[in-house]
């Protein structure tokens, strides 16, 4: 028997036109999300910091403002909000198109997210997500595409985010976020332990055209850190990780002394 709840069969095509989710994507790329995000955030925090003891490690690699993509790996519908839960900044999300439906579009569309169509070549989802970048805006990314459904990261990345990247020359943050495997256990009365630790931020120049060679690269190295920063939760755990990070600041402060 796994240790992993079990999760509702994936859909990977949506019938519905283009046309359905334009609305969508019109009032992401005009508005900001409004008082939705707020009620919200502090609802998915309260649950997460009190339930799933959710603390994060080094915050600040995500900067307060300016355009930047955040880029966590992805067991969980809670990852989106625990993007929300540690900045004050409104984070904008994409998200499979099959959630944008009543009554839960009203909560995604007036917090900010906007939809990816699944199984069809999506250029609505780049353009909305590059009028965002291009207001300063934050937009988080997953470099594994959908949820992984095995509790482990997924072996390649999906070449979308180095394509998000180079055309926009914005800074990524790789994430790692440790426990959100197993968030879906409530049915069983398992509540995990969640960490989320923030890398530095990664930037490659702009490339108006770039070969889907480049873009998978890019979206390959995103990864690789976002794995770095996962074995390493999985090895040390919190505790273990944020002694490193203290003992690397003390020798680092006693060599500029």
């Amino acid at each position: 028997m796994s240790d992993l709840a079990p999760m509702r069969e994936q859909v990977y095509t949506d019938p519905r036109p283009k046309e359905h989710f334009d609305r969508f994507h019109e009032r992401a790329r005009t508005r900001e999300p409004d008082w939705v995000y707020d009620v919200v955030r502090v609802i998915t925090s309260l649950y997460a910091f009190t339930f799933l003891r959710a603390r994060s490690i080094s915050s600040e690699n995500a900067p307060g403002s300016g355009a930047v993509i955040l880029a966590p790996n992805h067991f969980s519908f809670m990852d989106h909000f625990l993007m929300g839960c540690f900045t004050r900044r409104k984070v904008r999300f994409m998200a499979k198109s099959q959630l944008f439906k009543k009554p839960m579009q009203f909560v995604y569309t007036h917090g900010g997210v906007f939809p990816v169509r699944r199984g069809a070549r999506d250029e609505e989802v780049f353009i909305t997500a590059k009028t965002i970048l291009n207001r300063g805006g934050a937009v988080t990314m997953y470099c594994e595409g959908g949820r992984s459904r095995t509790g482990r990261l997924a072996e390649q990345a999906k070449r979308g985010i180095g394509r998000l990247a180079l055309e926009t020359g914005v800074p990524v943050v790789p994430i790692a976020i440790f426990g959100s495997s197993r968030v879906r256990n409530w049915k069983r009365l398992q509540f995990p332990k969640v960490t989320v630790q923030y890398g530095k931020a990664m930037r490659w120049e702009r490339v108006e055209n770039a070969t889907r060679e480049q873009q998978q690269a890019v979206a390959d190295e995103v990864l690789k850190e976002i794995r770095l920063l996962y074995s390493g939760l999985q090895e040390h755990g919190r505790k273990g990780i944020l002694q490193r990070l203290r003992a690397e600041r003390t020798a680092k402060n006693a060599v500029a002394a």
